[in-house]
């Protein structure tokens, strides 16, 4: 795989580098809108005709999830699974557009974020003490399964940011009583396992599920709240969520996925979701006491997940494969960076223009997995890669 240029090397690339972002952006966005916005998902496997041969048993469902999962070619159509829309697409898709809006002050992005949001204000989980979002898909993970459209707390994160985007975008106070409601399930329909001075928010209403990304994400959520809602107890519950992933960062910078013993690696992107994280806790609050802990953790980060051609690694051991939303999540992290770190913007913009060349099909998607120059997945996932990297690219085009 050959890397042509290095993005940022001089003042006079920077038009140069738009163009070819902002052409990107159109392919896809055509792509988005010739597929009414909908594509499949990583984890959609479940959906497939053939899941009464699993007994609905705990291994099998897994057996069946990850053999779609990772089968080189997407046999998705072949087992009866369809595209369809999904909440944390539309909300990194409403992200990209208003980014590209608040940049370029076109009305045609406007109309798209506001699209984007209102299908997520249309489309909530029902039942819970306020806005949330789950998987339109049933889902098994090694810890727990998950029913079709119970919300998580990843999921409702990253979609109560894109409302908090859309408030301080577009100043629609709808979009604010949604983030706060968001943090109306995360505080009361979640529960928060103690562990000394800190407690861990878990993944879904009513289980024991203790992930770093996922904590971190709901504490994030909480304090860029706090900032235009000061409700204490939001500062207080973010506050020790991170204090218990500050705990377990370990001593070269880096979280494993969970503490427990059969989730102990370290990858590219869920590293990328803590970093931001930490940083929005940072951003939006006056307490600077985990400074130290990001940026030990962010110069893990750069070190480990980049070749020197700018590819993204998936995991700290190892660099295959190669998966778009590791390719996303690195440029949206080091664009968020950029007031951090005077480099990021340099290594996003390679990553950018690497993952143009490498991952984007002639057809304006972006494919889910490269395993070599030859061997490619080109499943069309929606949120796992078209969404995210829509809206990382809209970040970067507006930050040159």
């Amino acid at each position: 795989m050959v890397f042509a240029g290095n993005a940022l090397q001089h003042q006079e690339q920077t038009p140069i580098l738009q163009g070819q972002l902002y052409e990107s952006i159109r392919l896809l966005v055509d792509w988005l809108e010739r597929n009414d916005y909908k594509g499949y998902d990583t984890f959609d496997g479940l959906s497939a005709i053939v899941r009464p041969l699993t007994f609905e048993t705990k291994l099998l469902r897994i057996v069946l999830q990850q053999s779609v999962r990772r089968f080189l070619l997407n046999t998705r159509p072949l087992l009866g699974i369809r595209r369809s829309h999904s909440s944390k697409g539309m909300g990194f898709l409403a992200r990209g557009f208003l980014r590209l809006y608040k940049s370029s002050g076109d009305a045609i992005w406007k109309e798209k974020a506001v699209f984007a949001l209102q299908w997520l204000l249309d489309n909530q989980s029902t039942g819970y003490s306020g806005a949330c979002w789950g998987n339109h898909f049933d889902y098994q993970s090694r810890g727990f399964y998950l029913p079709k459209g119970v919300p998580t707390i990843v999921w409702t994160s990253l979609i109560g940011h894109a409302f908090l985007d859309g408030y301080d975008c577009l100043d629609k106070k709808e979009y604010l009583q949604t983030a706060q409601s968001a943090c109306e399930h995360i505080v009361r329909d979640l529960q928060a396992f103690p562990h000394e001075d800190a407690v861990c928010i878990t993944y879904v209403p009513g289980l024991d599920s203790q992930v770093h990304n996922s904590n971190v994400l709901g504490a994030s959520l909480l304090a860029r709240t706090y900032r235009h809602i000061p409700n204490k107890s939001y500062l207080d519950l973010a506050r020790k969520a991170f204090r218990y992933t500050e705990k377990y960062q370990r001593q070269d910078g880096s979280w494993y996925y969970s503490e427990r013993g059969d989730c102990h690696w370290v990858d590219n992107f869920h590293t990328g979701y803590v970093l931001d994280a930490f940083k929005y806790y940072l951003d939006n609050t006056r307490d600077d006491q985990f400074v130290s802990t990001m940026a030990r953790g962010y110069e893990y980060w750069k070190r480990t997940f980049f070749l020197p051609d700018a590819t993204p690694r998936y995991y700290s051991h190892k660099t295959l494969p190669i998966d778009i939303q590791c390719c996303s999540q690195a440029i949206d992290t080091l664009v968020f960076f950029k007031d951090h770190d005077r480099a990021s913007l340099e290594l996003a913009a390679n990553i950018a223009r690497w993952t143009i060349a490498n991952m984007q099909d002639k057809t304006g998607y972006f494919y889910y997995r490269r395993f070599s120059p030859w061997l490619v997945n080109k499943t069309p996932t929606l949120h796992w890669g078209q969404a995210t990297m829509l809206s990382a690219l809209a970040g970067l085009w507006s930050s040159l």
